[in-house]
């Protein structure tokens, strides 16, 4: 899991199911004429079923966000599964909002409930159509200077003491100043382009080389990639364990 996958809109929804989570301990109604102390947990219907199911549908959202690739669940995306437990939450509510019964009106926790699972099935469905809420949530930490083409740079792909691969002819350890490099270590295409590092501002696919429809892995944001070669309109990027592949969308990344 990669909690720098997380966008803005994953922070609203956690921030919504943490204040759900405290209203369901909160009253609930209060009665003219009496005294009452009850909150979502005297009826574990409303308390579990309610209240923790958006608290749930949130968890949903957040952990297929942070996975490497989307989970289904019966055939149901998790995501999916996940904003639809928080728009029927928010769907309760305001019935129990509304209808209080005789005598009886909504206190903090019905009304501060309401408004939380409200915001939470907001941002699970406004999340994948706003821009704004579309950008990461932890941004990308900036990288080292760019290092010249072949050389190793001092950390990698945003973790710090990685391992890189060495690009181009540049001698190895212990080999002769002038030999041919390693067979499969990849060469620059052209002469005029200069391998760099960048971060996606939104998960973004990576397709195979040859051309083939399914994604090969998925780019998350915060973490920095090195881009290896120009190929039309895309880049070819490599991965963290030394994959290559295409990244067909170059919008709006960032530049190391």
């Amino acid at each position: 899991m990669n909690i720098r996958s997380l966008n803005r809109g994953d922070g609203v929804v956690i921030g919504a199911a943490v204040l759900l989570f405290i209203a369901s301990f909160l009253t609930s109604y209060s009665v003219s004429g009496f005294s009452l102390d009850v909150n979502a947990w005297d009826s574990l219907g409303v308390g579990l079923g309610v209240y923790m199911g958006g608290v749930i549908g949130a968890a949903l959202i957040v952990v297929n966000r942070a996975l490497p690739q989307p989970r289904k669940v019966a055939g149901l995306d998790l995501g999916a599964l996940g904003t639809a437990f928080c728009v029927l939450v928010a769907w309760i509510l305001f019935w129990y909002l509304v209808d209080t019964g005789k005598n009886a009106s909504p206190a903090a926790g019905l009304i501060l409930g309401f408004i939380a699972a409200a915001v939470l099935a907001g941002a699970a469905i406004a999340t994948p159509l706003v821009p704004a809420l579309q950008a990461a949530l932890i941004p990308a930490p900036k990288p080292q200077a760019p290092q010249p083409y072949g050389a190793q740079p001092p950390g990698g792909y945003g973790y710090p003491g990685a391992q890189q691969p060495q690009y181009g002819g540049q001698p190895q350890p212990g080999q002769p100043y002038g030999a041919q490099p390693a067979q499969g270590q990849p060469q620059p295409a052209g002469g005029e382009f200069s391998p760099f590092w960048f971060a996606v501002p939104v998960p973004r696919p990576l397709f195979a080389e040859d051309g083939s429809p399914t994604p090969i892995a998925e780019l998350a944001p915060g973490t920095w990639y090195l881009a290896v070669e120009q190929r039309g309109p895309g880049l070819v990027a490599q991965t963290q364990d030394g994959r290559r592949g295409v990244l067909q969308d170059t919008s709006g990344i960032q530049r190391g």
